[in-house]
């Protein structure tokens, strides 16, 4: 689903994803967007920040509050191009952030690297725990203390690599192979608002996540033998 109210623009990412292979749709403001998107969540998103009726922001803070499209991704597609606006969008939990001019062929790649990050294999069944974190990874679901919290496709993958990892550190270079694929191109500090917005929704939990200084970041078991700071 694309949000965009510049229709020419809409139309031609929408075309030229179609010749892709993707099934492909358009909304032309914000509060259309989320209502289509609410009634049958896509694959994929692709919003625009700069909308009529909704803002992009708006609506992708709507998005991640409501469980049917909390795991949604989100491409944010924007002439907003400053450090500050990139991380207002992944605060957001957008997955992904493309500047205007872009070209087709890019935002095409684009959307093919986060759905493969979307499909990529990931356990079939068990639940991970890492305290009062349960991370069922065959249902795409996590709760803390029994509550569900929804989190963002890139949130979650981080969360299962750290639980995966039993412990060990994982730098801020294999996190970013784990939740955003190898060929991607992000920056320590992408991984580094994603973390944040992690720990925020795990709530009481969110000391279970540790920065190691230097290095990257940790999941807190209960047999580590210490206590979570």
């Amino acid at each position: 689903m694309i949000v965009e109210d510049e229709r020419d623009m809409a139309d031609l990412v929408a075309a030229r994803l179609r010749r892709e292979g993707y099934q492909a749709d358009a909304a032309y403001d914000g509060v259309s967007g989320l209502e289509r998107i609410r009634s049958d969540p896509p694959d994929l998103a692709i919003v625009d920040i700069m909308l009529p009726r909704m803002s992009g922001t708006d609506l992708l803070a709507e998005m991640r509050q409501d469980p049917r499209t909390a795991g949604v991704p989100v491409i944010i597609m924007t002439a907003k191009g400053g450090e500050a606006d990139v991380v207002v969008g992944l605060r957001l939990g957008a997955d992904d952030y493309v500047t205007k001019p872009f070209s087709l062929s890019v935002m095409a790649a684009r959307v093919q690297a986060v759905l493969r990050r979307a499909r990529a294999a990931v356990p079939k069944e068990g639940v991970l725990r890492a305290g009062p974190i349960a991370i069922d990874a065959g249902r795409h679901l996590v709760r803390v203390g029994g509550r569900a919290v929804p989190l963002t496709l890139t949130e979650f993958r981080l969360l299962l690599a750290l639980a995966a990892a039993r412990g060990r550190v994982l730098t801020r270079s294999q996190l970013i192979d784990h939740a955003m694929g190898v060929s991607v191109i992000v920056t320590d500090r992408t991984i580094d608002v994603h973390m944040t917005s992690l720990r925020r929704k795990l709530g009481g939990a969110r000391a279970a996540v540790r920065t190691v200084r230097g290095v990257g970041y940790r999941l807190f078991l209960e047999e580590d033998g210490d206590e979570p700071k």
